[in-house]
């Protein structure tokens, strides 16, 4: 295996565990604001370095354009859906847990 196989593997494996701790963050915390804060944030780091980690390993500068692409748009994507839920649970009247 070369280098840049190994450092692609440690970033993919790097980003797992962003994964998982979103889902958990997810399942455990108490109201849709930090569920979301979680998730998002959580997901985008872990998705950030599995594409990154994939780009590298492929040796394709093409194809880690793409992955990069592939990120950037879901990081809007993140941002924009979160805001919405966000602005619709405010709207509904539920309020931030603690408050």
């Amino acid at each position: 295996m070369t280098a840049a196989q190994w450092v692609g593997g440690l970033l993919v494996f790097a980003g797992l565990p962003f994964f998982l701790l979103g889902t958990l963050g997810l399942l455990r915390f108490p109201d849709v604001y930090t569920r979301l804060h979680a998730l998002a944030k959580a997901d985008n780091v872990g998705l950030g370095l599995v594409c990154i980690g994939l780009g590298i390993q492929s040796g394709s500068v093409a194809l880690l354009l793409k992955l990069v692409l592939i990120w950037v748009l879901m990081l809007i994507a993140s941002a924009t859906a979160a805001g919405l839920i966000a602005g619709t649970a405010l709207a509904r009247g539920l309020r931030p847990w603690g408050t």
